[in-house]
C-alpha cells in the first residue's frame, strides 16, 4: 500500500477520517470511481483532498472538489490552506461565480457545481485534472447530478485515467456504488460525541419562526453552556426570529443570521466566536447542515423545515415550497451539536411526526426547471438516456424544457444546439436570463439588461408595503438610488440595502461578462418590458375584459396582480415572476408592455391563421382571420370565404356543446327514435344506434352534410330532422319499421291505440280499457312475434287494474276477482261472467240494460 509523504502527514490533525486516508489513496489507484461515506465532523472535506495530492496515480495533476454552496467553498479552501500554512490561492484555491482565488501553483480547486459544468463543456478531456471530488453529494442538486453525468461520460470515452470520488454523510452509498459500476464503498466513523435528542410533546400550529423562538428560549434556559445553532426554512423566518429573540434577550446573547444571500462579512461573523465572549444563537437555513464548522455549537434547535424549489410542468413555473426535512437532513442537523463535544438537539416535532419523515431529500432533478440541463445536454451532444443518472430526468419535463429553448432560438427543430444556444451557454446563466442579456446588447441597452437580470436572479430588494407592487421598474429605481445617493437613501423607497448591494455586485459582474462599459442607463418601462418579453415570451399577459387586475398569459394560464397594484389596468404586461397558484397565479414582477413593442419583439411568436369555431356567447359559428400570441388573441377580422367543411365542423361542435335537445325534435321523432332503438335491442346491431349518445358522437357523419347555411342556434329550426334521421335506415329497414314496431295496435273493440316505446329496449306498453279486450285470449306480439306487448289494463276511470304480458293468465286467474271488486263501483260498464265470449266495447252499457 502506498505511503503518504511525511510532510503531508505531519500537517494533518487526527480526525476520524485519518485511518482511511491511506486505503482511500490505494483504492483509487485501481478503481476509476469510489464512494466515501463519512458522518459530519469526520474531516472528509478538509483532509481527503490534501491526502490525495501525493498519490502516484494523480501524477501531479490537479484536484477539483465540488461544494454545493458558496460559503462552504470559501470555508473548505480556507481550512485546507491553513493546514498547509499557506494563503488561499496558493496550493489550495477556489472558484465560484463572480469570484476566484487561484494561481499557477494551485493544485486543489474548490468550486461551486456550475463551475465544473462550464469547464467540462469548454474542455471535455479535463486536461491536467486527475481527480473530481463531489462533496456532500447527498444534497443531489441538479448541477451535481449533471456534472457527474458529464464527468462519467468523459471518463468512459476520453479519460480512463480520470478518477471520481463521491463523498457524503447521509447517502445511499450502496445504490451509488452500483450505479458507478460497483465502485468501492468506504465508510468512516464519525466523532464519538453523543447528541441527546429531545422531541416536542405536541405539534405547534404556530408559524415556524414563532415556534423556533420558543424552542430557542427554552433551550437557553435548560442548557447551561454552549452556543445554539437553530434551523429555519428561509431568510424571512430568520429575520422575524432574530427580531423576536433580540427583543426578548437584549444584548446578553449575540443573535446572528446565516443564509446564502448575506454579505460574506456577515456570514463570517456567524462562524466565529463572539468578540465579547457572549453566548451566541446562530439562525441558519440548510446552508449550515454540512461542510461548515461553527465554533462553540453544542445545542441545535431544529424547526424541521426547509425551502425547496418545485417546478410545475403544467404551468411551466417554479415556486419555493416550505417542506418537512428528510430523516437524513434531520440527522445532519443534529450532528452539528456533536462536532466539538457532547451536545443536545431539540427537534420541534413529535416522535410520531419523526416516524413519517422520508429517508432522503428528494433529488432536485425530479422537481426542477430542466431548461438549463436541456441546454447543457444539447451542447454536450449526447441524449439524456446515454448518460449516467441516479434519477434520470423526466422525459415530459425535458421535452417541455426543449420547447422553451426552441422559443429562445437556442435549439433547432431537431433539438440540436444553435449558434444562439452556444452564445447563451457561454454566459453561464439560466437560458432565459442569458437570452435577456443578449437581447439587451442587441437593442443597445446592455447595462440595463444586466441590472434586470441581476434583479431577477436575486431576492426581491423591496420590503414591506413597497414590495406589494409588481412593477420591476421600482426595483431598478432602488438600484439607481443606491448608485447615486448611497444606502441611506434606500429607506424612503422601502428597499433593502444588503439586497441592493448584492444586485449591484451581480450586475457589475454581468456587465464584465457581457463586455458592457456603461455603469447605468435610463430606466424606460417600455425597454424593461422589451427585455422581459425576450426572456419570458410565454408569460406575456393581456388584461381580461372587465377586470383591472386579472390577466391571461400566452401560455394559457390565468394570473392576477394584487388589488390596487399601480400596474393594474395596463392592457399588456411582460411578466417575469409569478406563482402557479390554484386557479390563477399571482404576479410578483412585471413591466407594462405597449402594443408596438409587443409586435416588434415577439413578431416571430405571433401566429396568423384562419379560425372557424363555435362561439359560446354568440351561440353561433364565428369565422375570423386571427392573430394570436399563444393563447392570447391579439386582433381579428372577419374571414371573407371560410371553407364550407370548416363551417360544418364548427356547427357540429356547437351542437355537441348545446346538447342534442337543441335540434328540432318532436314527440313523433322521439317515438321514432325509441322504436328504432327497440328493434336494435331485439333484433341486433343491423339496426342503427340512434341514441342521443351515439348521435352526438357522430354528428359529422349523419348531420354535417345537412348543415350548409346553418351557422347559428336559431338556424337549427330549419332542419328537416325527421328526413335526416330516417336516412339513417336503409331501404329494407325503412320498409319494415312500421311492421316490426308499429306505432298503433287495433284491439278487439276496434279501437286503434298507440304503443309506447322506450329507448332502453323494454317491451312497448299498450294502455287499454279492460272491456276493449273481451274475446282476445292471448297477448298481442310485435317484431315478428318476438316481443309480447306489456298491457296496462285500465278501469273505466282509466286507472291501471293489471300490468301483464300474459292476457290468458289474467282471464283465467285474476279477472273474477277484478270483476267482483269493480262491478259495484262501475255498474254502467259490462262485467260479463265469460270474458272469452263477451263482445269487446269501448262504451258503457246502454241505458236501461
Amino acid at each position: 500500500m502506498p505511503q503518504l509523504s511525511p510532510s503531508t502527514l505531519a500537517s494533518f490533525p487526527s480526525l476520524p477520517i485519518s485511518p482511511l486516508l491511506a486505503e482511500l489513496q490505494a483504492r483509487l489507484s485501481t478503481a476509476p470511481a469510489l464512494v466515501l461515506q463519512a458522518p459530519p465532523g469526520a474531516g472528509k472535506t478538509t483532509l481527503v483532498p490534501l491526502a490525495l495530492l501525493d498519490a502516484a496515480w494523480l501524477n501531479g495533476g490537479r484536484i477539483i472538489m465540488l461544494e454545493p454552496r458558496r460559503l462552504a467553498v470559501r470555508a473548505a479552501a480556507s481550512r485546507m490552506a491553513a493546514l498547509l500554512g499557506e494563503s488561499v490561492g496558493e496550493t489550495v484555491g477556489y472558484r465560484m461565480r463572480f469570484e476566484s482565488k487561484v494561481s499557477q501553483r494551485t493544485r486543489i480547486e474548490v468550486v461551486t457545481e456550475g463551475i465544473l459544468t462550464r469547464r467540462l463543456q469548454g474542455d471535455p478531456e479535463l486536461n491536467g485534472i486527475g481527480l473530481l471530488i463531489f462533496d456532500e453529494f447527498h444534497e443531489r442538486s441538479l448541477h451535481a447530478d449533471l456534472a457527474l453525468a458529464l464527468a462519467h461520460d468523459t471518463q468512459r470515452g476520453l479519460r480512463e485515467d480520470l478518477r471520481l470520488l463521491l463523498m457524503s454523510a447521509t447517502l445511499d452509498g450502496e445504490r451509488l456504488s452500483r450505479a458507478l459500476g460497483d465502485a468501492p464503498l468506504l465508510t468512516s466513523a464519525g466523532r464519538s460525541h453523543p447528541v441527546d435528542i429531545h422531541y416536542a410533546a405536541r405539534e405547534s400550529d404556530a408559524p415556524p419562526a414563532e415556534t423556533l423562538v420558543r424552542g430557542v428560549l427554552a433551550a437557553l434556559r435548560a442548557e447551561e453552556s454552549g452556543d445554539v445553532l437553530a434551523f429555519l426554512p428561509g431568510s424571512g423566518e430568520i429575520r422575524r426570529a432574530a427580531a423576536a429573540l433580540a427583543a426578548e434577550l437584549g444584548d446578553s446573547v449575540s443573535v446572528l443570521p446565516l443564509y446564502g444571500e448575506l454579505p460574506f462579512a456577515e456570514q463570517q461573523r456567524a462562524l466565529q466566536p463572539d468578540a465579547r465572549g457572549r453566548r451566541r444563537v446562530v439562525l441558519a437555513t440548510s446552508i449550515a447542515e454540512t461542510s461548515l464548522t461553527i465554533d462553540g455549537i453544542r445545542v441545535v434547535v431544529d424547526a424541521g423545515y426547509a425551502r425547496q424549489p418545485r417546478f410545475d410542468p403544467r404551468s411551466g413555473l417554479s415556486r419555493l415550497e416550505t417542506v418537512r426535512i428528510s430523516r437524513a437532513a434531520a440527522e445532519q442537523r443534529a450532528g452539528r451539536a456533536g462536532r466539538l463535544g457532547p451536545g443536545v438537539c431539540y427537534r420541534l416535532w413529535t416522535p410520531a411526526t419523526d416516524a413519517t419523515l422520508r429517508p432522503h431529500t428528494s433529488p432536485e432533478i425530479l422537481d426542477a426547471d430542466l431548461a438549463p440541463l436541456a441546454l447543457e445536454l444539447a451542447a454536450w451532444g449526447a441524449p439524456a438516456d446515454a448518460l449516467l443518472w441516479l434519477d434520470p430526468p423526466n422525459p415530459g419535463a425535458l421535452a417541455q424544457a426543449q420547447a422553451l429553448l426552441r422559443q429562445l432560438d437556442a435549439l433547432d427543430v431537431d433539438s440540436r444546439i444553435s449558434a444562439g444556444g452556444r452564445a447563451l451557454l457561454e454566459l453561464g446563466l439560466h437560458p432565459r436570463l442569458a437570452h435577456l442579456l443578449l437581447a439587451g446588447r442587441r437593442d443597445g441597452c446592455p447595462a440595463l439588461a444586466c441590472d434586470v437580470a441581476a434583479l431577477l436572479e436575486e431576492r426581491d430588494v423591496l420590503r414591506g408595503e413597497a414590495a406589494r407592487s409588481a412593477d420591476l421598474t421600482l426595483r431598478l429605481e432602488a438600484l439607481a438610488t443606491l448608485r447615486a445617493r448611497g444606502r441611506g437613501a434606500l429607506r424612503e423607497l422601502g428597499a433593502d440595502g444588503n439586497g441592493c448591494e448584492r444586485v449591484e455586485q451581480a450586475a457589475r459582474a454581468l456587465r464584465q461578462r457581457l463586455g458592457s462599459r456603461a455603469d447605468a442607463e435610463p430606466i424606460r418601462a417600455s425597454q424593461v418590458a422589451r427585455l422581459l418579453a425576450a426572456a419570458y415570451p410565454e408569460r406575456i399577459a393581456r388584461r381580461r375584459d372587465g377586470s383591472p387586475d386579472r390577466y391571461l398569459l400566452a401560455n394559457g394560464r390565468g394570473a392576477r396582480l394584487r388589488e390596487g397594484d399601480p400596474l393594474s389596468g395596463a392592457d399588456w404586461l411582460a411578466v417575469a415572476s409569478l406563482d402557479a397558484g390554484e386557479r390563477e397565479g399571482r404576479i410578483f414582477l412585471a413591466a407594462e408592455l405597449d402594443a408596438p413593442t409587443l409586435e416588434d419583439v415577439l413578431a416571430a411568436h405571433i401566429d396568423s391563421a384562419a379560425s372557424v369555431r363555435w362561439d359560446e356567447r354568440e351561440a353561433a359559428v364565428v369565422a375570423r382571420e386571427e392573430r394570436r400570441l399563444g393563447a392570447i388573441l391579439i386582433d381579428a377580422k372577419a374571414l371573407a370565404r371560410p371553407a364550407p367543411e370548416a363551417l360544418r365542423a364548427a356547427m357540429c361542435t356547437g351542437i355537441e356543446r348545446l346538447g342534442l335537445d337543441a335540434l328540432p325534435w318532436t314527440p313523433a321523432l322521439r317515438e321514432w327514435q325509441a322504436r328504432v332503438l327497440s328493434l336494435r335491442a331485439w333484433l341486433g346491431a343491423d339496426w342503427p344506434d340512434v341514441s342521443d349518445t351515439a348521435l352526438a358522437a357522430r354528428l359529422n357523419d349523419w348531420l354535417a352534410p345537412y348543415l350548409d347555411g346553418i351557422s347559428r342556434r336559431e338556424h337549427l329550426a330549419r332542419l328537416d330532422l325527421g328526413a335526416i334521421l330516417r336516412a339513417r335506415l336503409d331501404w329494407a329497414q325503412a320498409q319494415q319499421l312500421d311492421a316490426l314496431a308499429p306505432t298503433h295496435l287495433e284491439v278487439p273493440s276496434g279501437s286503434r291505440l298507440r304503443l309506447s316505446y322506450t329507448v332502453d329496449g323494454a317491451a312497448p306498453v299498450l294502455a287499454v280499457k279492460l272491456q276493449e279486450m273481451f274475446g282476445l285470449a292471448d297477448t298481442p306480439r310485435i317484431a315478428n312475434g318476438r316481443i309480447a306487448v306489456t298491457l296496462h289494463l285500465l278501469s273505466p276511470a282509466q286507472r291501471p287494474i293489471q300490468v301483464t304480458q300474459d292476457l290468458r293468465g289474467f282471464w283465467e286467474r285474476t279477472y273474477a276477482e277484478v270483476k267482483k271488486e269493480l262491478k259495484g263501483r262501475y255498474p254502467k260498464h259490462p262485467w260479463p261472467d265469460d270474458p272469452w265470449t263477451a263482445t269487446a266495447t269501448r262504451r258503457a252499457k246502454p241505458r236501461g240494460t
